[in-house]
């Protein structure tokens, strides 16, 4: 990762315009809090932002592929904020560094969908919280449709101070804990594919990472949480959840 050094700011650095107040030795802490689909994710989110904001502290919301495919933070017991939609290139320390030079306080990061995220931008957000004391709070899904860590979330892993699965349990159509974010296609697991592909609650829609435009030509992709046995074995059970149902984010 790059170094936000206080005692030598190097005047190419992505912060280095941030005010002198903004180079205090306070450390900030990287969270990460994950769990399958359904989970209460956003919910948590949007309520760790309303709580810091009640105690004054100033926050931006960030968002990466978010099941509305707008800018926002979306829970799907309804409540919802804007956000700002990250994209695959952006750097972090830059956008969080213009926000400051525009005389904005960013006291903390909220950021959904945080599996989506680069490696590296996990390496920046862990920077802007050792090296300029903002608190983020990622929140995601571990892993994908194989059962495989995402990049982002993997590098999260590795680098957040703290862990931490959402306690709202999820249960697979056999009542076990699910675990795991099948992805299923005309009633069958699929094995193989785009790691991200991002189907929506409407069945005559499906969403890439890339466009996040309807693929008229997949009607019926869904994902659905099963248990490791049934995501082994491909099991979704005596009466298929309805297509469209579940949406993984």
């Amino acid at each position: 990762m790059t170094s936000l050094s206080a005692d030598s700011p190097d005047p190419g650095d992505a912060l280095s315009s941030v005010p002198a107040a903004r180079r205090a030795p306070v450390r900030g802490m990287l969270r990460f809090r994950y769990g399958p689909m359904d989970c209460g994710k956003s919910t948590l989110a949007l309520q760790i932002n309303h709580n810091h904001a009640r105690q004054g502290r100033r926050g931006l919301l960030l968002v990466r592929h978010d099941r509305s495919g707008a800018p926002r933070i979306t829970s799907r017991i309804g409540i919802a904020r804007q956000a700002v939609e990250v994209g695959a290139e952006a750097d972090l320390r830059q956008l969080i560094r213009e926000y400051w030079v525009a005389g904005e306080q960013v006291d903390y990061l909220i950021v959904d969908e945080a599996q989506f995220l680069s490696p590296q931008q996990a390496e920046q957000l862990a920077e802007l919280a050792d090296e300029v004391g903002i608190d983020v709070y990622c929140f995601g899904i571990a892993t994908d449709f194989r059962g495989e860590l995402f990049p982002g979330a993997r590098r999260l892993f590795e680098l957040a101070d703290e862990l931490q699965p959402v306690q709202v349990e999820v249960l697979c159509w056999c009542g076990a804990p699910g675990r795991f974010n099948a992805r299923v296609l005309d009633g069958e697991v699929l094995r193989e594919g785009d790691t991200v592909v991002v189907a929506d609650t409407s069945p005559s829609v499906v969403e890439d990472a890339t466009s996040l435009q309807p693929d008229p030509e997949i009607t019926t992709l869904r994902y659905q949480v099963l248990c490791r046995r049934h995501f082994r074995l491909g099991d979704l059970g005596p009466v298929a959840v309805p297509h469209g149902q579940l949406r993984l984010g």
